[in-house]
C-alpha cells in the first residue's frame, strides 16, 4: 500500500534488503524492549532468518511453533491470496519472529477466508516485509548459512549493527521450554475416552494436525508438558508414545533426551521432527545445525527398505549425525538432496522416527502410512501382553 512505512531488512553479515512494512509496528527500541521480557514476543522482530520453500500452507507455517524464534521468507513470490481462516492453524496463536514476502495480496479471494494476512499479522503482533528480492534473500542464506537478523523502519537502520551485537543468540537456548504447554490436557474426542488406543504425547511444540492423524487412526491422545518425568507418563499406562516436533537445538533440553532414555522399550515410540532427534539423542547418538536447514514441502526421502521415495514435509535447523548412531539403531531413511538421516529404528525396542512430517500441512500426503505403522506396533504389542 501507499502509505506503508519504507523498511529493511538486516542480516548480522551486513546485507541489505529494502522494502515496506506491514503487519505490527517495529522500531529498534521496541526489539530491545521485547528482548528484556520473557513470553512470545521477546523475539519479535529478530531471529535467525530461514526460507521456506512451500508454495502453500502459509498459514499452517506461520502457526507451527517450530518457527518460534525464526523470522520465516517464503520462495513463493505471490502470498496472502487466499486470506487467512479458522481451520488451518497448527496452534493457537502465530510463533514466528517475523515474516518476508515478495509480494502481499491485499485482497484475499477464498470462500474459506475471514481475514487478510495483513490484518492477521497485525492481531498477533508479528512485523512483517514485503517487496524485498526473497530470491536474492534466499540465494545469499543458501550460500553463507542461516544467520540473525532484524527488520527495522529505514530510519532505524544505523542502529542494527549494535543492536544485533546486543541480542541473545539461539545456539545452547532451549527453546522447547519456552513453547511446551504448562498443564497436560487431553486432545478432541480424546476426552470422551473414544479411542482404542490411549496415546501420551510429549509436547515439544507440537502441531495440531499431528494430533488430528493420530486420532483419526484411532488413538486417545493425552498430551504432557516436555518435562514430564518418565515415570509420570508410565503413570498413565499408555499403549503407546508419541515424540512430537519443536524448535530449535534438541541438546539445549537435556531432561528431554534423558526421560525418552527411560521410556524406550517400555511401549511402542514414535517421534517426528525434533521427537526424532530427541530419540537419537536418547540412544547416545549426536545431532548437529544444518548450513540452512530444510524448510518446506517438496524435501524428497528414500525408504532404504522398500526403495520407494517419498517427497516430504520439512521444517528443522537440526539433523542427526548418522556416524554417532549406536549400532543397535537402523538408519531407515535418507534425504536424497544431501544425504542427512531422515530416519530411525530401533527394532528390539518397538521404536521409530522420521525427520519429516506425515500430517504435511502443509504439503504432501506421501508419509501418512507412518501412523498406521504406529497403531500396528501398538496392537501387536497389545495382543501379546492380552
Amino acid at each position: 500500500m501507499k502509505n506503508d512505512r519504507k523498511g529493511v531488512l538486516i542480516l548480522e553479515d551486513g546485507q541489505e534488503f529494502e522494502g515496506l512494512l506491514f503487519g505490527a509496528p517495529v522500531t529498534a527500541d521496541s526489539i530491545v524492549k521485547a528482548s528484556k521480557t520473557s513470553g512470545l514476543a521477546k523475539d519479535r522482530g529478530y531471529g535467525e532468518v530461514v526460507f521456506n520453500t512451500s508454495m502453500t500452507g502459509y498459514q499452517e507455517i506461520l502457526t507451527d511453533p517450530s518457527y518460534y524464534g525464526q523470522m520465516v521468507c517464503m520462495t513463493t513470490p505471490h502470498i496472502g491470496n487466499t486470506g487467512v481462516n479458522d481451520e488451518d492453524p497448527e496452534s493457537q496463536h502465530p510463533w514466528c519472529a517475523g515474516f518476508i514476502v515478495h509480494e502481499m495480496s491485499e485482497e484475499p479471494s477464498n470462500w474459506r477466508s475471514r481475514g487478510s494476512l495483513r490484518a492477521y499479522l497485525e492481531e498477533h503482533g508479528i512485523p512483517g516485509i514485503y517487496g524485498i528480492d526473497t530470491r536474492a534473500l534466499t540465494r545469499h542464506l543458501r550460500a553463507q548459512g542461516v544467520v540473525r537478523g532484524v527488520i527495522l523502519p529505514l530510519e532505524d537502520r544505523a542502529r542494527a549493527r549494535d543492536l544485533l551485537e546486543g541480542l541473545p543468540r539461539f545456539e545452547g537456548r532451549d527453546l522447547i521450554g519456552e513453547v511446551t504447554t504448562k498443564k497436560s490436557y487431553r486432545w478432541g474426542k480424546s476426552a470422551a475416552g473414544s479411542g482404542k488406543y490411549k496415546v501420551v504425547a510429549m509436547d515439544f511444540g507440537l502441531k495440531w494436525n499431528l494430533l488430528n492423524s493420530l486420532e483419526h487412526f484411532g488413538c486417545e491422545i493425552e498430551v504432557v508438558p516436555a518435562n514430564t518425568s518418565a515415570d509420570e507418563i508410565l503413570s498413565r499406562k499408555p499403549d503407546g508414545i508419541f515424540l512430537s516436533n519443536g524448535p530449535g537445538d534438541p541438546a539445549a533440553a537435556p531432561y528431554a533426551a534423558k526421560t525418552v532414555r527411560a521410556l524406550v522399550g517400555k511401549v511402542p515410540l514414535f517421534g517426528v521432527c525434533m521427537g526424532h532427534q530427541i530419540l537419537a539423542l536418547a540412544m547416545g547418538a549426536k545431532t548437529y545445525k544444518l548450513k540452512f536447514g530444510h524448510r518446506g514441502g517438496n524435501q524428497p526421502v528414500i525408504d532404504r527398505s522398500t526403495g520407494h521415495v517419498e517427497i516430504s514435509s520439512h521444517n528443522h535447523g537440526y539433523a542427526v549425525d548418522g556416524s554417532s548412531l549406536p549400532k543397535e539403531i537402523e538408519v531407515t531413511h535418507i534425504n536424497l538432496n544431501d544425504k542427512t538421516v531422515e530416519g530411525l529404528a530401533v527394532p528390539s525396542a518397538n521404536a521409530f522416527s522420521v525427520q519429516y512430517h506425515p500430517e504435511a500441512c502443509p504439503g504432501p500426503h506421501d508419509s501418512v502410512e507412518l501412523f498406521e505403522r504406529f497403531v500396528r506396533m501398538m496392537e501387536r504389542a497389545c495382543t501379546k501382553n492380552i
